[in-house]
């Protein structure tokens, strides 16, 4: 129960942090674009300003606005005091995290003397104000302002694409988002720069200077060290927050382990041991074990998605939001994601990805793609007498011809709706029904057949000054039970299948030598597919692997299979 409550409570405090982050994106942005203006003149930024103002200042925004501010942050020491494997982060969140810590700090001396200075002491804040205070009278603020608004800025632009890299259409938005994402600010900083240095001109008049000094309603004395105090308060009040989390970090520590261990173990018998709490991401991440997780453990990826071998009943149920990604990916009822799991009793685990998971693994996919076992249509097909052929041809040659030769044959197969699972040597190795629809799968494989025939006879044509003979090919169908899923390792990965139905479609591929025929097909494929193959000849074969023998169908050539 207090794993499932956990587990809620963490989707809502992610929910809450995108929230608070895309207000003050958007309002980052806005003040950025608003600097930009300074490239045009200064007038141009004080008249961008009232609109900036017009929709930022307005009490309901501005509440909502600061609130955002203090609730980012607040999360971020949440953050700190929930990760257990605080030092073991990667790159991208430890800088997230770390500038997040900063934003504040560098802000604070700017937003008191501004936006506080205004409302309590009746400052008028305009950009003429700012400009003379950063680059006229202490020109070290315009550099610590400028790397404020980069900071805030760049841990903006990491939290978006963390959260925006699992989508589908990232790929193709990556060009724009990152173009804008280096233009703001340049453009931005530029302009803030260019309106510095022409309000330092101005400021060189005298007069104009005292004028516009005494327009601005400077707070006096008294004010300014008021404002100075509360700058220092602030700092102080975030050094003594950060402190606090710290130090609840290590009074949790130890509860913790005084209530005992929970004994994690993994494929190839590894086991170790845990404080109850500690998710199986950052068990796996804190003791060395390489764990996929694009999301950074975040719930919204499913790439640390692991099969829970035993102990699995003594667990919560996965919390709404688990349970919505674990149904996006069609994971089995034993599948959990690792960051969400939070086990409190042993249990034993298999990581289902790999540690080299990309963002296009968290993407849906079908069911056939993730494992499963379906009535499927296997088709083989080889060149025959490939060997003979290959000893009289140039190195070049063959590989010209094998390409025109896997390119036929590939269109023919995905022409009827089957898809090529492989290219071995000479030969093809195609599925068909792999969604589960076992007659309309052995339709296309006859069809694919029928094609193949036909696109091998039209190629046999084009390359006849190529060729001292035509080429001859063998094509054996069967369907049966198989698992599909995809295969491999790292870049060599593959949707293919295995079992008997495949093995069987092999070995008639290797019948039509000795029945000198283009293809064999079994009779559980033509009844299947609902196809009258009664015109040619039956026979009973024995297949190695099988016990009993298998009605067979010898076509001499497979276009002339009936349509």
């Amino acid at each position: 129960m207090a794993a499932a409550q956990s587990s809620s409570l963490a989707f809502r405090i992610r929910t809450l942090r995108l929230a608070t982050g895309l207000i003050l994106f958007s309002y980052v942005t806005t003040h950025l674009l608003n600097h930009a203006l300074g490239l045009v003149s200064i007038e141009a930024m004080e008249a961008g300003r009232l609109w900036f103002l017009a929709f930022w200042r307005q009490p309901p925004i501005a509440l909502v606005l600061y609130g955002a501010l203090l609730t980012h942050f607040l999360l971020a020491l949440w953050a700190i005091y929930s990760r257990r494997r605080l030092l073991r982060m990667r790159a991208g969140e430890a800088t997230q995290l770390i500038l997040e810590l900063m934003v504040v700090p560098l802000l604070a001396e700017h937003v008191v003397g501004t936006r506080v200075a205004s409302a309590f002491h009746g400052l008028d804040d305009k950009y003429t104000y700012v400009l003379l205070a950063m680059w006229h009278f202490k020109p070290s603020q315009a550099a610590w302002q400028s790397t404020a608004l980069l900071v805030a800025w760049t841990h903006g632009c990491i939290g978006l694409y963390f959260w925006l890299r699992l989508k589908p259409w990232w790929r193709r938005a990556t060009p724009l988002l990152y173009a804008a994402a280096l233009l703001v600010p340049v453009l931005a900083l530029l302009g803030f720069a260019v309106a510095g240095r022409d309000a330092s001109r101005l400021a060189a008049d005298g007069e104009w200077l005292r004028q516009t000094l005494a327009s601005l309603d400077l707070p006096g004395r008294a004010a300014s060290a008021t404002l100075t105090k509360a700058i220092y308060g602030v700092n102080a009040t975030i050094a003594a927050l950060l402190a606090l989390t710290l130090l609840a970090r290590l009074a949790r520590d130890i509860v913790e382990r005084r209530r005992g261990l929970v004994r994690l173990t993994y494929p190839g018998g590894r086991e170790i041991e845990i404080a109850p709490g500690l998710s199986v991401l950052e068990a796996s991440q804190t003791n060395g074990i390489p764990h996929a997780s694009v999301c950074g453990g975040r719930g919204r990826c499913s790439t640390c998605r692991i099969r829970v071998a035993q102990g699995l009943e003594r667990m919560p149920p996965p919390s709404p939001a688990e349970a919505a990604v674990l149904k996006r990916v069609s994971a089995a009822p034993n599948v959990r994601l690792a960051c969400q799991l939070r086990p409190q009793h042993d249990i034993t685990v298999t990581p289902l990805l790999p540690p080299t998971a990309s963002p296009r693994d968290a993407q849906q996919r079908p069911a056939h793609m993730q494992g499963m076992e379906a009535e499927i249509a296997i088709l083989f097909a080889d060149i025959r007498g490939y060997t003979k052929l290959s000893e009289r041809k140039l190195p070049y040659d063959i590989v010209f011809l094998l390409n025109r030769y896997f390119a036929a044959m590939g269109q023919a197969v995905e022409g009827a709706g089957g898809r090529v699972d492989k290219f071995i040597g000479d030969g093809v190795m195609a599925l068909f029904g792999i969604d589960g629809n076992r007659a309309r799968g052995c339709r296309q494989a006859l069809a694919a057949a029928r094609a193949m025939s036909a696109s091998l006879e039209a190629l046999n044509q084009t390359l006849q000054h190529d060729l001292t003979e035509p080429l001859r090919i063998g094509i054996g169908i069967h369907v049966g039970p198989a698992i599909v899923g995809e295969m491999g390792y790292a870049r060599a990965v593959s949707l293919t299948a295995i079992g008997d139905a495949v093995n069987t479609a092999s070995r008639m591929e290797t019948l039509t030598k000795d029945y000198g025929a283009e293809l064999v097909v079994s009779e559980d494929v033509a009844k299947a597919a609902e196809l009258d193959l009664s015109a040619f000849a039956l026979h009973q074969a024995e297949i190695r692997g099988r016990e009993e023998r298998l009605a067979i169908r010898v076509v001499p050539r497979a276009r002339d299979l009936p349509g």
